[in-house]
């Protein structure tokens, strides 16, 4: 009896196992599971970072390119039918969402990115791609999309014909050092247990270079071709994620679409949109507190202007969180008064000191309109490889950025549930 026992015991451990697998499907649940690229559950098998800090510094480098093409967005001026060079500068995606495209459904792992609109996938015969693609030829749902129709004026880097129908079709340059061509086109998108059907995408048919996200880019902006705009009553412009920390290796976050299970007591402040970049989420960021003392801030740097695209982001996509130059040095001034230095920089961190020090370190609170959001010390401080070294994990604004412009990144976002509720025009944070 005992033997038996023993073996029905074991046997109900391994299919526990497998049911509870954190890198497979969630067939009961309608989250989608939000993967670090550099995780273990990344298909894209990444090495093992050596430390955390290693790993951060790597992600970060790429960054001020990001800021850079973040603010070239502000600026832009808006047309009726935007023609662009397509000479947009982009970063690597730090998270991947599972999902499908097609019927049957085609497993794809794309980067999420809350301050783009139009997604993206490499296609079959595409030249330059990675081995997994999108195959529209064994689709049932797959359709293309021509110049005439409204979507093919929302895609940037638009190359359509002045007269006459052709193809949609665009071009777009990524991460400094990669472009790509692509052709609008619709299909059905597979989200967990949801189906967005006639999903406009582009299908990537030529890659130059090395930075394109090998599965794809799906975006989350507040555009008219984002997946919140394309899902309609689905969502109810409604979405959340939380972010799993840098440290969490072995385990991924959540995006969750839709009103449904979202927090019910959560702290929310306005969101706030620029006419001339309203995919961007802009926010009222109205002070900084460094431990009990609230840094001396110009209102001049923290304000919002709808015209030039001053003020307050948050994004998905950058990794570390950058304030214009006065206000970083406000934060820094004020930090260095509690800290034994002597401080250090190392990389794009110029407030390091020794880790022994930590301890005594205060807490950055980050003050908007309606609630402030404390910064636990995992998501203020990265320690070196060696661990003698601390840094605040926070940075300027590079001097190539024309517009004043200040970007909350991942790295002080993870561990909290961000809401966005699009509709209401509002920002929870729980």
């Amino acid at each position: 009896m005992d033997f038996i026992a023993t073996i029905l015991f074991l046997a109900l451990v391994i299919s526990s196992t497998k049911a509870l697998d954190p890198c497979g499907p969630q067939p009961d649940d309608s989250d989608l599971l939000l993967i670090p690229i550099y995780g273990k559950c990344s298909p894209f098998n990444p090495p093992k970072p050596d430390s955390l800090f290693n790993t951060v510094m790597n992600m970060a480098s790429k960054d001020p390119a990001r800021v850079k093409y973040l603010s070239s967005l502000v600026a832009q001026k808006t047309t009726a039918v935007p023609i662009a060079s397509g000479q947009q500068v982009l970063n690597i995606g730090n998270y991947i969402v599972r999902v499908k495209i097609g019927t049957p459904g085609q497993l794809m792992f794309m980067v999420l990115d809350t301050s783009n609109d139009v997604a993206w996938v490499p296609c079959s015969g595409c030249n330059g791609c990675s081995a997994t693609t999108f195959s529209p030829n064994t689709s049932s749902t797959y359709g293309s999309l021509d110049c005439g129709l409204p979507q093919c004026a929302q895609v940037r880097g638009l190359s359509c014909p002045a007269t006459g129908s052709a193809a949609c079709s665009f071009n777009q340059s990524y991460g400094g050092d990669s472009s790509f061509s692509a052709n609008l086109v619709r299909d059905s998108l597979g989200l967990a247990n949801d189906i967005v059907p006639d999903f406009a995408f582009g299908c990537i048919n030529a890659i130059s270079g090395g930075s394109v996200p090998p599965q794809g880019l799906l975006g989350l902006g507040r555009g008219p071709m984002s997946l919140i705009s394309q899902s309609g009553a689905l969502y109810s412009g409604v979405f959340s994620y939380c972010l799993p920390s840098f440290k969490s290796y072995y385990f991924s976050g959540s995006l969750k679409l839709g009103p449904v299970g979202q927090p019910k007591n959560i702290r929310t402040t306005p969101l706030l949109k620029s006419p001339h970049r309203p995919s961007l989420y802009y926010v009222n960021l109205t002070g900084i507190s460094v431990g009990q003392v609230q840094v001396p801030i110009a209102p001049e740097y923290l304000a919002f202007n709808p015209n030039t695209g001053a003020g307050t982001i948050i994004d998905s996509g950058t990794v570390v969180t950058r304030f214009v130059q006065p206000i970083y040095k406000a934060i820094r001034d004020e930090f260095a008064k509690h800290v034994k230095g002597p401080f250090t920089a190392i990389g794009v961190f110029d407030t390091c000191f020794d880790a022994t020090a930590e301890a005594e370190a205060p807490l950055i609170t980050l003050h908007f309109e309606g609630l402030s959001m404390p910064l636990p010390m995992e998501n203020s401080f990265l320690h070196t490889s060696a661990g003698s070294r601390a840094c605040l994990a926070i940075a300027p604004v590079p001097n190539n950025v024309n517009a004043a412009m200040n970007v909350i990144a991942n790295l002080q976002q993870q561990n909290h549930r961000i809401l966005f509720d699009v509709i209401n025009s509002r920002l929870g944070i729980a």
